[in-house]
């Protein structure tokens, strides 16, 4: 990936421009921040702190992993659980406070908000892996769901972003409040007696007394719910908080678009061509959606395999990389990206995965358990192999360019030497 001359032009316009309307972060957390940030020292980078705090999600998987390597779902220790959320804090509270150590040390650039957006895109998808774990569902189609929720909920702030100019944090946003909603989810499963059980009762069943209860059986009676039939009576907690997530990306959506369509206008710009940038989210999701479903096709079973868990970490890293094109595109102003290689490579295996159905013969690498485990996995070796060559490759270009170093706290001299900042003698 090579930054041509004409992007380098975009990035020396780059300014910083954000909006938070969350009450939590502005009140609450942040004057938590203002102090936490005090105890970094000046010598430490900006991104080294976002990407210390993305160690503590790693830390968090790696415990995952160990304990049920094939996400099967079972109950692990209470302390783990605790850990998630300790780690998942902390890594809320890195990722809040590089911005603010950028403007101590006079370090803000395009390539601070390009590497923590990239440490965010890729913290989703690990946290989609470990909270549908917490909740109990574990390898099923609502961990699916959960997926293209959360990753959409993350690309139409970016896409927000790309066309307005400015970062948004709504009063309810995902950063802020849903990373708390998410610890807060932890901390149940690790302190309640059930452990992730108590997400599999009706939700009706928290509510004291019978009012509620009464409410949902006549409710569901009405829409002629009964009978067994899933209804609000029998709604679990779990799936009660994908229903909110839900609604959740969708008042998202909406709000980005209705930011978008202010900026258009103020610009004099017709408010119909940004929506073509969902094409390729949309795309790309119908096309690892389609393979997953090649189990229901004839194909080998993925969603409730233990082939689920490389299949996720594969579209994770996949849509870190989409993801990040479009945030160097806003950097550098530089028209949208809508498409890449990955999505090619998807669709070549959701078609080969579903080969039975397509063409009525068997597929031609993914035609048994064994060869499907193989695939998925090197599919995800090869998706965080471009991604991290991907990001090296741009973080050389820009701190190359921009005379302003990643990880450590120095710059370019006037000699081209890089220095220390606030030293005039090379290392």
């Amino acid at each position: 990936m090579r930054i041509t001359k004409a992007q380098f032009k975009g990035l020396d316009q780059y300014k910083y421009s954000g909006v938070d309307k969350s009450v939590v972060s502005r009140h609450v957390l942040g004057p938590f921040w203002t102090w936490l940030v005090t105890l970094f020292p000046r010598t430490m980078a900006p991104n080294a702190i976002t990407f210390l705090g993305l160690c503590f999600v790693f830390i968090n998987v790696g415990t995952l992993l160990y304990l049920d390597p094939t996400y099967s779902g079972k109950e692990l220790p209470r302390a783990v659980y605790l850990s998630w959320a300790i780690g998942l804090f902390a890594y809320q509270s890195m990722d809040a406070i590089d911005g603010k150590q950028a403007r101590r040390l006079g370090m803000g650039s395009a390539l601070g908000e390009m590497f923590d957006h990239g440490c965010d895109a890729i913290n989703t998808t690990l946290e989609v892996i470990l909270c549908s774990h917490a909740l109990g569902l574990g390898r099923s189609w609502w961990t699916v769901a959960s997926q293209v929720a959360t990753l959409c909920n993350f690309y139409a702030s970016t896409w927000e972003e790309y066309h307005t100019g400015t970062l948004y944090l709504s009063a309810f946003s995902g950063p802020v409040e849903g990373i708390l909603m998410i610890c807060c989810i932890y901390l149940v499963t690790a302190l309640h007696p059930l452990g992730p059980a108590f997400w599999a009762q009706p939700l009706v069943s928290l509510f004291p007394g019978h009012l509620v209860s009464d409410f949902a059986a006549q409710f569901d009676a009405a829409l002629g719910l009964g009978g067994g039939k899933k209804g609000l009576a029998t709604l679990e907690c779990n799936t009660a908080f994908m229903l909110f997530g839900a609604v959740g990306t969708i008042a998202n959506i909406v709000n980005a678009y209705w930011n978008v369509i202010i900026a258009r206008h103020k610009s004099r710009k017709p408010i119909l061509p940004p929506l073509l940038g969902y094409l390729p989210f949309l795309t790309h999701t119908l096309i690892l959606v389609a393979w997953l479903q090649s189990g229901l096709r004839g194909g080998v079973s993925l969603v409730h395999s233990n082939r689920l868990l490389p299949f996720l970490g594969y579209w994770g890293m996949a849509f870190s990389y989409q993801v990040s094109q479009l945030i160097l595109a806003h950097v550098t102003k530089s028209p949208f990206p809508f498409w890449n290689g990955m999505m090619v490579y998807s669709l070549v295996a959701a078609v080969d995965a579903n080969a039975e159905y397509l063409f009525g013969r068997e597929p031609l690498v993914q035609n048994s358990p064994t060869t499907a485990n193989v695939f998925i996995f090197m599919s995800f070796l090869i998706a965080l192999f471009n991604y991290v060559r991907f990001a090296r490759e741009v973080i050389w270009q820009i701190t190359e360019y921009t005379g302003i170093a990643c990880f450590t706290v120095r710059h370019k001299d006037e000699q081209g030497r890089w220095v220390e900042n606030g030293n005039p003698k090379s290392n």
